[in-house]
Order: C-alpha cells, then structure tokens, then sequence
C-alpha cells in the first residue's frame, strides 16, 4: 500500500517495529544505509518477531538509489521535526514514499528543504519535547495515511 523509507537508521528496535508496521499495513520498508546495526541483530528479529521473513524489504546504498528505481510519478513526504505542514493536512495516495529520518539527526536539511510541501511534521505541544520515538512517529504517520484510504479500518 506505501512504502516506510528509513534513512540511515540506527536503532534496531526501530526497524523491527517499522517491518511489523510494513506487515499490518501491506507496506514496504526500504532501508536507505548505512545501517546503525545489521539485519541479522537479535533485537530486529526479536521486535519483529517470527514475521521478519515476511517483511516486503529493500536495502539501498543511498536515497537517490532509491529514488531512482521509484516510478516517475511515485511521491515522498518527508516527516521532520523543521516541516510546518501536518500529516492531517497532506493527501496521501496509495504507493506513496514516508521517508523518515535517523534517530539522533532526523532527515538531512536539503532534503526538507527541497520537500516544500511535501515536508510534514507531527503535532506535538510546544516545548513538551524534542521529538518522538521514531517507530512511533512512522506508526502516526502511516496509520493516517491508510486510513485516509480505508476509512472503515
């Protein structure tokens, strides 16, 4: 149904949980290296639990890489704690790219820059805190997007 984009992840629980979204949803997950941790860590396996196998995954060199391969007409929205827009603003269409950042520096300012309004941000209260767990804030995000497109889920 979309396709969870993880750019040089480093957290292994996150790309657990972001396989076992994939599984929910009908979704892929690419992951852009490096990588934080390999693919064989007990802690992505034991996230995403005996279902791993089943994940629908690429692993890519770099994001142009994937970029590249995508069709013409395939569209990324690129979450960031510096985008304005909301996830409740943004029309989401299935095949759709959520590209998502590392854990400790999110997404390389050029690339939201050049997202224009395509760069989204999910709504926190001010100054309550930084950011948020990345597996949580792909699960905000993705669930939304299904959701706009079986809103009887």
């Amino acid at each position: 149904m979309f396709h969870i984009v993880l750019i040089e992840p480093e957290i292994p629980h996150n790309a657990g949980a972001a396989g076992r979204l994939a599984l929910a949803t009908d979704s892929t997950l690419h992951l852009v290296e490096p990588l934080g941790f390999s693919l064989e860590d007990k802690y992505v396996r034991r996230t995403g639990l005996d279902y791993w196998q089943d994940v629908k995954l690429h692993v890519w060199k770099s994001f142009e890489d994937l970029q590249a391969m995508a069709k013409t007409t395939a569209r990324f929205w690129f979450l960031s704690t510096k985008a304005t827009a909301s996830p409740w603003q943004a029309t989401f269409l299935p095949g759709d790219y959520l590209v998502f950042g590392r854990e400790t520096k999110g997404l390389p300012e050029n690339l939201v820059t050049r997202a224009g309004d395509r760069a989204l941000r999910i709504p926190m209260v001010p100054g309550s805190t930084r950011s948020l767990n990345l597996a949580t804030a792909i699960a905000i995000v993705l669930y939304e997007a299904a959701r706009q497109q079986n809103p009887d889920w």
